[in-house]
């Protein structure tokens, strides 16, 4: 059973929010990190972002994102993933990406990813992972075939920021199948229903179709499994 059909009224979904707005009409997905964490927001997820891995934090760290993993409120894991533009050891980064991944082993929830310059070795990581979870790239900017090559491998690609900044990224939109987008503002301080308004002109459709679109894939990959 879908966690957010409440009475069959079909919400916009954020799939990625560092702010939480207590909407009634959209359905957010709170990032939230394991030492900053507020309790009482209905819906997150929790990771270690890899700019924020902190040596003598990270069992800690991990032992509350395993104990958050077992709440319905906590509905995904992340925003975690990989990042070769910053100083912190990639080597250090898969190893505490992977330990956050065997988490799932227990529970099956989606993963909701940070991805730079790292793209082999997050399907990589997936691969070795042998998880049937959902894996979601968050904030994608970037070109055709990356995407063509995600999508081969069952990724969902998140829009956002760069849609609306960048026109390549829309091509891009408009190239990802229906069946695997979802739609975001992160932190930028645009409101959702303008990326839901430009999302749907890339698609040539209507705010309402686009709406139904990511509603269908919020109940495809949150559906309940555990």
């Amino acid at each position: 059973m879908c966690y957010f059909c409440e009475n069959n009224f079909m919400k916009f979904v954020n799939l990625h929010t560092h702010m939480y707005t207590n909407s009634d009409s959209i359905i957010e997905v709170v990032n939230q990190y394991p030492n900053e964490f507020i309790a009482d927001i209905p819906h997150y997820s929790i990771g270690i972002h890899p700019w924020h891995i902190v040596d003598e934090r990270v069992i800690e760290d991990l032992n509350s994102i395993k104990n958050k993993l077992q709440l319905k409120e906590c509905i995904a894991l992340g925003e975690c993933g990989l990042d070769k533009r910053i100083e912190k050891k990639i080597e250090q980064q898969i190893a505490v990406f992977e330990s956050q991944l065997s988490l799932l082993h227990d529970v099956t929830k989606p993963v909701i990813l940070h991805c730079v310059a790292a793209f082999d070795e997050i399907i990589s990581c997936r691969k070795n992972s042998n998880l049937q979870s959902p894996f979601i790239i968050h904030g994608f900017s970037k070109n055709i075939p990356l995407a063509k090559q995600l999508l081969n491998q069952d990724f969902y690609l998140s829009f956002g920021k760069y849609l609306l900044r960048n026109p390549e990224v829309g091509m891009v939109f408009k190239y990802t199948p229906n069946e695997k987008i979802f739609l975001e503002t992160d932190t930028m301080s645009e409101n959702l229903e303008e990326v839901y308004t430009f999302a749907a002109k890339c698609k040539n459709i209507s705010v309402e179709e686009m709406k139904e679109i990511v509603w269908n894939n919020y109940q495809t990959v949150f559906t309940k499994k555990q």
